[in-house]
């Protein structure tokens, strides 16, 4: 656990013992969660982390117009 300042703008500097620890890079996800916050590290390059996440032989252009098509027929156009 690390206690951290606030500087003048309401900035926060994490250790780096922490973010070695979380492998925080350059962005973060700040969530309001009430009575605290989250702070989820975030990939530098989120494309590369769903690599091979998805078994999909389409390419990127044929499934962005099938979901158009699709969501031109769900508004009934």
């Amino acid at each position: 656990m690390s206690v951290v300042d606030l500087d003048d703008r309401g900035r926060l500097t994490l250790p780096s013992e922490v973010r070695k620890t979380l492998k925080i890079g350059d962005r973060v996800l700040l969530i309001n969660a009430g009575d605290h916050v989250k702070l989820i590290p975030l990939p530098a390059d989120p494309f590369e982390t769903l690599n091979g996440a998805l078994d999909i032989d389409k390419p990127f252009t044929q499934l962005r117009e099938e979901a158009e098509k699709a969501a031109q027929r769900e508004a009934g156009e």
